[in-house]
């Protein structure tokens, strides 16, 4: 099933099924417990991310194509850091530059976003797919400059401004995406595909990031899990490309859809 989640034209946010033939039908329930299909068509005003994440935790040079790029070391272990909640952003609404603490050097990241239905706890790798509640696009928005010089050798500053990580359109079920690592995955900048490759590239595979996430260590029922982004990024690019006011850019993931975003900076209006 695809959910969705939105608001109508008197601010009520629920969630809805989106079915093949583009209908939206309201869902009753929990996203994170039952939902039933009411068949009532939804009254959508506005389309938000699928879901408010409890967690966003992270994953670094998780493709062997994007470290390469970098001219990075294959990593021993996965790479961990963090977004605050505040970074979340709605399908359409702005990517904004920061201004207040200055950056000149926004990227995009087209990543696999793991949805975690259940608390897990020391999961197997074997089991690992049970907790998956689903999947869906996120852009890891990343400030290089903050992210490798100003950031006190750590990349959380830089991966956690405003809007830096849109989710959505939609959260795909896992019944429906039996593979998460046979997925194409693309970004597109204004019209340029930036970013092509596939999810089979990972380093380190979704059950295997859950089992190690999840080790000595609790993941709450609503945590995200970005899996890292393939080859293709602004930063790696001769010359850069970073993100500048008036873009737009997509994340499309193949059987979840496409999630868009355009750009302003800080103070701003879209």
């Amino acid at each position: 099933m695809k959910i969705v989640r939105y608001q109508t034209s008197t601010g009520q946010i629920a969630d809805g099924r989106l079915h093949a033939d583009g209908r939206t039908t309201r869902l009753a329930g929990e996203i994170l417990g039952e939902l039933t299909d009411t068949g009532e068509p939804a009254a959508v005003a506005k389309m938000l991310a699928p879901l408010e994440p409890r967690d966003i935790i992270c994953i670094g040079l998780n493709y062997r194509k994007h470290a390469a790029e970098g001219n990075q070391p294959i990593p021993e272990w996965p790479v961990v850091f963090m977004k605050n909640s505040g970074t979340l952003q709605h399908p359409g609404d702005p990517i904004i530059l920061p201004r207040r603490l200055k950056s000149d050097a926004v990227d995009y990241e087209c990543e696999l976003a793991v949805v975690i239905g259940k608390e897990c706890h020391n999961v197997s790798k074997a089991d690992a797919l049970q907790y998956v509640l689903g999947y869906t696009c996120a852009n890891d928005v990343s400030a290089r400059d903050w992210q490798m010089k100003y950031g006190g050798s750590q990349w959380c500053r830089g991966k956690t401004f405003a809007t830096f990580c849109p989710l959505g359109p939609c959260l795909v079920t896992r019944d429906e995406i039996p593979n998460p690592n046979a997925l194409g995955i693309r970004t597109i900048l204004n019209g340029q595909t930036m970013q092509d490759w596939n999810t089979n590239d990972m380093i380190f595979d979704v059950p295997t990031l859950i089992e190690f996430l999840s080790g000595s260590t609790r993941l709450a029922a609503g945590t995200v899990i970005l899996t890292g982004t393939p080859h293709g990024v602004g930063g790696a690019r001769k010359p850069p490309v970073f993100l500048q006011p008036g873009d737009s850019v997509t994340i499309e993931i193949e059987g979840i859809g496409s999630l868009t975003n355009p750009v302003i900076a800080e103070g701003e209006s879209a």
